[in-house]
């Protein structure tokens, strides 16, 4: 299995129906749906906002840390086999406080799993808070002040849910102040907001990575500066099908991006929901583009050289990346 780092990946949307329906039994949580099969059914999107309406509602069920170690379990035994080195994985404070959980649960059952995941897995695993947009910048100051009391279990902050109406500009007063902790920097933008979201990241966040990004390529002056700086962009082509940012896979705007000379990665966004782990969204590239093993080998690289782990590990790693390639067939 080809070795990657994923660099866009909710936990939260790794909650495939199954655990769903454990967890609901667990804590007695009424859900309108408590069939797996039914349940995944229902995954059908007419945009964004549509999968959020469902997301937010199925995370009632999480509430308490084993619940969250629970989840957080499941994808990293999933993505050991879906070849993941490194991950580093979004999750939404806000919306578990709201649901009355505390972030000791939260935290608890999260970072236990990361251990386990790096003794029993070999992964190597760190967190990433992110502000839900539509909430407004005081509850995103609000989110980050709660979580630094933990400040040792995560490693930056990012800006996710919906994007439309929510520029980066306003949240630049929580993004200087979580610079000043030492956390890295990342932020959703040009997904379905423009260009110039993506643009207001960079200069008013000063954000280290895109996530999504794919509508960059409506503005050539963008892609020359993102390019010449070569910005990491954290795509997720299953999650854009799903969503509608494209019709179908086939029109994706990852080949023009990596035509482009654009430093993109390859991950799986919500993949309980949009139908494919990072390893089935290669495959799906593989499929639709005729991409052979040195193009993907050359995807995976470039999320190593994106992710934040220490230089020795990104070496190391893409080293395994050349070991694939080598080893396998012309």
């Amino acid at each position: 299995m080809l070795p990657v780092a994923e660099l866009h990946v909710h936990i939260e949307g790794t909650l495939e129906p199954e655990l769903l329906v454990k967890l609901a039994a667990r804590n007695g949580t009424p859900m309108p749906i408590l069939d797996a099969a039914e349940l995944r059914a229902t995954y059908h999107f007419g945009d964004l906002q549509s999968f959020l309406n469902l997301y937010y509602a199925n995370l009632r069920v999480l509430k308490i840390e084993a619940d969250f170690y629970d989840l957080a379990s499941a994808y990293l035994t999933r993505a050991a086999a879906a070849g993941v080195r490194r991950a580093e994985i979004f999750f939404d404070p806000q919306t578990h406080l709201a649901n009355g959980v505390r972030l000791e649960e939260v935290f608890g059952g999260l970072t236990a799993a990361l251990a386990d995941g790096a003794r029993n897995h070999g992964i190597s695993a760190d967190l990433i808070v992110c502000f839900l947009r539509d909430l407004g910048a005081d509850a995103a100051d609000t989110a980050l002040r709660a979580c630094l009391p933990f400040r040792d279990k995560f490693i930056g902050v990012g800006l996710d849910s919906a994007e439309v109406g929510y520029p980066p500009a306003l949240f630049t007063k929580v993004y200087r102040q979580a610079a000043a902790e030492g956390l890295r920097l990342v932020a959703h933008a040009g997904e379905e907001g423009g260009p110039d979201y993506v643009r207001e990241a960079l200069d008013e966040l000063h954000v280290e990575r895109i996530d999504h990004g794919v509508r960059s390529m409506e503005d050539p002056e963008l892609v020359a500066r993102l390019r010449a700086e070569q910005i990491p962009l954290t795509v997720c082509p299953l999650s854009n099908v799903a969503l509608r940012v494209v019709g179908t896979l086939g029109d994706h705007m990852l080949p023009g991006m990596l035509h482009a000379g654009l430093h993109a990665t390859v991950n799986s966004d919500d993949p309980a929901y949009f139908g494919g782990y990072v390893d089935d969204n290669l495959a799906a590239l593989r499929a639709a583009f005729g991409y052979d093993d040195a193009r993907l080998a050359a995807l995976a690289r470039n999320s190593f050289d994106a992710c934040f782990a220490p230089e020795a590990d990104k070496r190391r790693w893409k080293a395994e990346v050349d070991s694939w390639l080598a080893r396998t067939p012309a």
